[in-house]
């Protein structure tokens, strides 16, 4: 897996910004902690920067909540929105696209495999279930590689 994209202190400064937490430091990643007076709006974020991820070296974004645990394997790279509050962290795969979403507010969600097609095409033409997905990363799909790239 190719890897173009590594966190500098300036996405940690654009991401400490966007959610209004101090991000910490620790020997191998940072960690940002969005806790709220609702215990269940409690997320820590944690990005590792590239680490051994099987026989590649790869970004891993990995959220703990009150009753879950998520990671994104080879991060290449996030989109934030100051207006939706939120930071999309992506990986791609060749002709799809998985997004994990983080919100200032302490929410998150995951959408996995995504068919890259599906973030540009018409939203009213999919089904609700596939809607949701695409909608929720669209955000992103300027700053994705073409399927030409990808499979390089």
């Amino acid at each position: 897996m190719i890897m173009n994209f590594y966190f500098q202190q300036s996405d940690f400064d654009n991401i400490s910004k966007l959610l209004g937490v101090t991000p910490k430091s620790e020997a191998d990643f940072v960690r940002f902690e969005i806790k709220k007076q609702d215990l269940t709006r409690y997320i820590s974020l944690e990005i590792y920067t590239n680490i051994q991820i099987g026989k590649s070296k790869g970004n891993l974004i990995s959220v703990y909540t009150a009753n879950s645990h998520l990671q994104l394997h080879f991060c290449s790279g996030y989109v934030y929105s100051e207006l939706l509050g939120e930071i999309t962290f992506f990986s791609e795969n060749n002709n799809t696209v998985s997004g994990l979403i983080i919100e200032k507010e302490g929410g998150c969600s995951l959408f996995s495999n995504v068919d890259k097609e599906t973030l540009s095409g018409d939203f009213t033409q999919l089904a609700p279930e596939v809607m949701i997905s695409s909608i929720a990363l669209s955000l992103m799909e300027t700053t994705l590689t073409d399927d030409e790239e990808t499979t390089k």
